[in-house]
């Protein structure tokens, strides 16, 4: 009675409590995270089904973050998502969960959270935003961007029609259309299992988007009736086919981190090395921006995700037997999906770039945990080059000097950004695709290799290494580069390197200095004081693992 009678002055009349699942929707929806602010129209039709199946459905809100506003970064609240939602679902009266999310963080956060209770639970991307449309052509949110932003700078674009691209970027709902990281994280949550076949591509304002959060509604109570659990899904078996899911769709770098995080989540034996031995033998088969032409509307009406999930099982690279959300094996639900358009959706016999081109691990005495290199949006020629470092302390440091005429800098040289990782900035931005200098622009240089322990935006591109480990905060390779030292990258053998011995590097560490402000406070001390490297996916080591669903203590 204590516990009904509270929920009644919702307006519920006593026939809800009858002993009928009790739904939760887990929502990311805000304002102030513009791919998540459809979301409550999503929760609508979720309730929907919810009641269709004879479940009883409530409506919760987790942290929402996007990308787009919050600073320094959506990634240093990833965490706090997941930890927010742990708590959410273990703490309230829920039978099952369903998980709406938008932006980047907020698909892995709440994957995580879900996963460390093991309550029956299913995800509904919010979708992505229409095709961008400026002057006639298709441009893309995120990738397009930095391309006005080159050219606002070198002054072959004025103010006034970027203020006008601006618009005609975002002219719908939605998260980036691009194969960006919310694009890519999407399509994850469906390769592992965990959304309906086929709604991850779903444009936000098509009303197909409505269907699939009703089915999701209506298949949660089913899961609740059969323990369908998160760890029945999120199997190894189904990260595998994720990854390389990953690579056919020329995804986001960032999808190594969240996977890593989601699998030390559930004890699923996973490393970083295994991403690029798992995405080897599979192309890009997805000719979408960043590494392509198309946009994820296009990718959608081409047979969206099953499309290349049947190519990949045709290829005899998908884990046919994992089981998913509706409970069927994945390989079952896409033997017979369609693609209708073959200039956006590639055969293995005829891909957008041949099998080896994907993200690329890199090793070295540079990178002694590891660094990521999208290959399939850099460019070919500085695949293999060596070069004389030009070294920042900080991401500021290096925008102060970029468009100083005088910088000391040329097309041929590196340009290293450190103090940008998990701890230095903290939170790990998305600062590593650093805009090459002015003077650079003008002469008509278009790329350069960049290093950087922070990660890049999905939606960008260049010849941008990412996420060296261990970060130049806590005295990583990275701190102890000076300008002038020569490095050497190798991308055909995952190599990363500086050309001065293991001595020298040992020689400056007495001389080497945190360059980044601690944190003394907060959610920001929190962090720094308990955040993993990149490599082991950025968590907090005592988030790691599952702390199951057992009915807390009674409050009264």
């Amino acid at each position: 009675m204590l516990y009904r009678s509270w929920v009644r002055n919702q307006g519920y009349g006593a026939e809800v409590f009858d002993g009928r699942p009790v739904i939760g929707i887990a929502t990311t929806w805000s304002e102030l995270a513009p791919c998540n602010a459809h979301l409550d129209k999503v929760a609508e039709a979720v309730k929907r089904g919810v009641y269709m199946a004879g479940g009883f459905p409530l409506i919760f809100p987790v942290v929402s973050t996007g990308e787009t506003l919050i600073r320094p970064t959506a990634m240093l609240y990833r965490n706090m998502i997941a930890m927010t939602a742990e708590e959410l679902i273990r703490g309230n009266p829920l039978d099952g969960v369903v998980l709406l999310s938008g932006c980047d963080k907020t698909t892995p956060g709440l994957l995580m959270g879900a996963a460390s209770v093991d309550l029956p639970s299913i995800m509904v991307t919010g979708g992505p935003m229409l095709n961008g449309k400026f002057r006639g052509q298709d441009v893309g949110s995120g990738t397009h961007v930095w391309r006005f932003e080159t050219e606002m700078k070198a002054g072959r674009m004025t103010p006034e029609e970027g203020a006008m691209a601006e618009g005609c970027m975002a002219r719908s709902a939605g998260h980036c259309m691009t194969m960006g990281t919310a694009s890519t994280m999407a399509c994850v949550a469906e390769a592992l299992g965990m959304q309906l076949p086929g709604s991850a591509s779903w444009p936000a304002v098509d009303m197909r988007r409505m269907e699939v959060a009703q089915a999701a509604g209506q298949r949660i109570v089913g899961m609740v009736e059969e323990d369908l659990k998160p760890s029945d899904v999120m199997t190894r078996e189904a990260f595998e086919n994720a990854i390389r899911a990953v690579a056919a769709i020329g995804g986001s770098t960032n999808a190594i981190i969240h996977l890593l995080a989601l699998a030390g989540r559930l004890g699923v034996p996973l490393t970083l090395d295994e991403f690029d031995g798992l995405a080897r033998p599979v192309p890009t088969l997805v000719d979408l921006m960043p590494s392509g032409r198309f946009l994820m509307e296009d990718f959608c009406y081409a047979g969206g995700l099953p499309a290349v999930l049947r190519e990949l099982s045709d290829a005899g690279l998908l884990n046919r037997s994992a089981v998913t959300v509706t409970g069927q094996p994945i390989g079952s639900l896409v033997a017979d999906a369609e693609c209708w358009n073959r200039e956006v959706i590639r055969t293995f016999a005829e891909p957008l770039q041949p099998a080896g081109t994907g993200t690329a691990i890199l090793h070295g005495n540079l990178a002694p945990q590891g660094a990521v290199l999208k290959q399939s949006a850099a460019s070919p020629e500085l695949l293999t080059h060596t070069g004389r470092a030009v070294v920042f302390d900080s991401p500021e440091e290096y925008h102060r000097l970029a468009d100083d005429p005088d910088i000391d800098i040329t097309a041929d040289d590196v340009i290293v950004v450190r103090g940008a990782g998990p701890r230095g900035y903290p939170g790990m931005p998305e600062v590593a695709n650093v805009p090459l200098p002015k003077k650079l622009i003008e002469q008509g240089v278009t790329d350069m290799v960049r290093i950087s322990d922070g990660r890049m935006s999905g939606t960008g591109y260049g010849t941008v290494v990412l996420h060296v480990a261990p970060e130049a905060a806590v005295g990583g390779p990275l701190g102890l580069l000076r300008t002038g030292d020569t490095i050497t990258l190798d991308v055909p053998n995952r190599r990363l390197s500086v050309d001065v011995s293991d001595e020298e590097l040992a020689s400056r560490k007495p001389s080497w200095e945190q360059t980044v402000d601690t944190a003394t406070g907060g959610w920001p001390w929190l962090y720094t004081q308990h955040v993993l490297q990149a490599d082991e996916g950025a968590d907090f080591d005592f988030l790691q693992g599952s702390r199951g669903r057992a009915v807390p203590r009674d409050s009264h």
